[in-house]
């Protein structure tokens, strides 16, 4: 029987996918005492980066702040497994950080990571309300345009 928030995904229209194994020498998330860490994940679909290139040039704000969704996406198929798949056991998403790769003039990286951020709160209502940091780098793995990652309290 699914959960409270698997329902909230399905009326949400989102199936999460497999989880995209990890590109170098890392886990996917660590859990420790209530806290859980999930690592950096990339917009992925189906194993493959989606949205490539910097933001500003060969990526738009809306294609990026999509990626940025997806990241979350892909984050949320890491909590799961960290929660043994119940995200009922979700009590609040603490910390979100975004990673934005873009030229030195940009300077619309807060929009972007509304998408993994207006998620958040679409899917664990106030709960989902968390401090973030957003940073423009110069480079992502893989060429991705957008990369997040999170902290969440479980019980």
């Amino acid at each position: 029987m699914a959960g409270q928030i698997e329902a909230r995904l399905a009326e949400l229209g989102i199936a999460l996918p497999r989880p995209m194994p990890p590109i170098a020498n890392y886990v996917p998330y660590v859990v420790t005492g209530n806290l859980v860490v999930v690592s950096g994940q990339l917009p992925a679909i189906g194993g493959k980066v989606a949205v490539t290139g910097k933001v500003g040039w060969t990526a738009t704000v809306e294609q990026a702040k999509e990626a940025a969704r997806l990241c979350f996406i892909n984050v949320l198929v890491h909590l799961k497994a960290a929660c043994g798949g119940d995200l009922d056991r979700v009590r609040r998403v603490v910390r979100l950080g975004g990673f934005v790769a873009a030229p030195s003039e940009f300077n619309e990286h807060a929009i972007v990571m509304n998408g993994a951020s207006d998620l958040a709160v679409a899917v664990f209502g106030e709960a989902g309300r968390h401090a973030r940091s957003t940073i423009g780098v110069p480079s992502l793995p893989a060429d991705a345009s957008v990369e997040v990652e999170g902290l969440f309290e479980i019980d």
